[in-house]
């Protein structure tokens, strides 16, 4: 095999797998977009997402910022070198990352330590199968850590909040799937797709899971109860109400794919792996004399394109005045007045500075003063993929948010400290947070996860940046935005939409706690 050529295979496989979603996963969301009723959260989200792949396409950029754990499975001929396909993938990897096409995502666990080229111990993972055909078959997902975190084990028998008891049957596994789905609450940036292992030990169980994403959206599982299962799912998985990005709506799921394995007697798992709906996830074919591709796997069908309708064009239209008038602009520095005039439902466009933070810079920024003036300033959930030029200066290649849940324990006491007035993000925060909001007088907006082409074409120009010792994703840059659109979901006053998305959403649940499957 010429080596220099799988490698070039590869690298066109992680670029394509990072910036141009699969047909089926386009379907999917184009069917969730024209369930929506024109003018909700919802509606706005989603053409928010669709415009975002768009431009990805368009732009040969990242998808989404958050380009995760590179994971590929590989099924090779007998007599194959697994060894040099690692070396090669290894290399294309590092040259994607330096390319712009993947976000530098490996860090040491002990020390923080960012490797800068997204290789190191486990990473990206690559999983070898041997079998009998005359060709390589490759496939590559690319899992961003949102989605990831939502991922869920169930252990049977167990009692599940809405759902009572889940014993050790298929109806059990029914009420399993439906918590998970519950639980995750918008903040793997749904609408999303999930992948289900039934049995095996834990490990295997999330391997099995894992694996179910690999599978078409639209293909038929042979197995006649799971396919049932799978169906029931999807029906009553978005009566629940939890929509876009957490936002309510008609759509919160839009895949679910189950597979089954043996297990001991003594233990009975129910995995499932979340996946966001920047379903990166592609495949090739791969002729093993010449390392070239010979077929590219999950693009069967006609182009899908998200171009409005006349319909919608003609909606957009009349509704372009009225929007307008109920869009409000904020710039830093804000005052705790005008953070009391928001509330939750409005759109905001700002417009100015906002400068990023993630975990390491919330964890920093307790015990240490603050590199800029934050008072009245505005705060990002983002890691960005960034790029240098010959120049020195850095550019955005793609800058979406991040989830916020994982500032919880920091945010409300930083926001008082410093003065930050608005923090953007992604899922919402907790009570803490909701807490020294309504105290300090500050708000969250939840901008739309995964949107990461959208939001960076926002981004006018990097002011700066400091503490780059943390690694490029962690970070804190000084942006400057213009029309950056997010929406208030939990303002000065008490009010959270994520509360009020999660308590409606329980109440919907438990309307589905009654055996279906015998």
């Amino acid at each position: 095999m010429d080596f220099e050529k799988f490698k070039e295979s590869m690298y066109q496989l992680i670029v394509e797998t990072s910036t141009n979603l699969p047909k089926d996963v386009r379907r999917a969301i184009l069917a969730a977009k024209r369930k929506e009723n024109a003018g909700t959260r919802a509606a706005m989200s989603l053409a928010t997402i669709t415009q975002n792949i768009q431009m990805a396409d368009d732009n040969v950029s990242p998808i989404c910022q958050d380009t995760g754990l590179p994971t590929f499975k590989i099924k090779t001929p007998v007599g194959v070198n697994q060894i040099k396909l690692k070396q090669a993938i290894y290399e294309a990897i590092e040259q994607a990352t330096k390319d712009g096409k993947l976000r530098p995502n490996s860090v040491d666990s002990l020390t923080g330590k960012n490797s800068g080229n997204n290789i190191g111990a486990g990473t990206p993972v690559i999983k070898f199968e041997q079998w009998e055909e005359d060709y390589i078959d490759v496939r590559l997902i690319l899992k961003g850590g949102g989605c990831e975190n939502k991922n869920i084990q169930y252990s049977l028998p167990c009692e599940l909040e809405g759902l009572g008891r889940a014993g050790r049957d298929l109806d059990g596994i029914r009420k399993c799937i439906l918590h998970a789905v519950y639980q995750a609450q918008g903040q793997g940036c749904s609408a999303g797709f999930i992948g289900v292992g039934i049995g095996g030990d834990r490990s295997s169980g999330y391997d099995l899971a894992k694996e179910q994403l690999f599978r078409p959206v639209d293909d038929v599982n042979p197995n006649e109860d799971l396919r049932k299962l799978e169906e029931y799912i999807m029906e009553n998985a978005n009566k629940l109400g939890i929509g876009t990005m957490g936002f309510g709506g008609e759509t919160t799921l839009l895949g679910c794919k189950i597979g089954v394995m043996n297990r001991i007697p003594a233990s009975f798992f129910v995995s499932v792996a979340y996946n966001c709906w920047a379903f990166r996830r592609l495949g090739v074919k791969i002729d093993p004399n010449t390392g070239a591709i010979s077929e590219w796997l999950y693009q069967d069908g006609e182009k899908v394109t998200f171009e409005p309708s006349e319909s919608e064009k003609e909606t957009a239209a009349s509704n372009e005045d009225s929007a307008q008038t109920n869009v409000i602009t904020l710039e830093a520095p804000i005052t705790e007045e005008q953070i009391r005039q928001l509330k939750v439902g409005d759109v905001v466009q700002i417009n100015g500075m906002i400068y990023t933070g993630r975990d390491a810079i919330h964890k920093y920024l307790m015990d240490h003063e603050a590199p800029v003036n934050l008072n009245g300033q505005i705060i990002y959930h983002c890691g960005p993929v960034m790029l240098k030029d010959d120049e020195g200066n850095w550019h955005v290649k793609a800058a979406g948010p991040t989830t916020s849940i994982r500032e919880e324990p920091y945010q409300g006491d930083i926001m008082k400290k410093f003065g930050i007035r608005a923090v953007i993000g992604k899922g919402g925060m907790g009570p803490k947070t909701l807490a020294a909001l309504k105290e300090h007088g500050g708000v969250y907006l939840n901008a739309i996860g995964g949107a990461a082409q959208y939001y960076a074409d926002c981004i006018q120009s990097v002011e700066g940046v400091d503490l780059m010792e943390f690694g490029i994703p962690e970070a804190m840059w000084h942006l400057r935005v213009k029309g950056f659109t997010a929406v208030v979901t939990m303002d000065s006053h008490g009010n959270s939409l994520h509360e009020d998305v999660e308590k409606s959403s329980l109440e919907k649940l438990v309307q589905l706690k009654e055996p279906v499957f015998q």
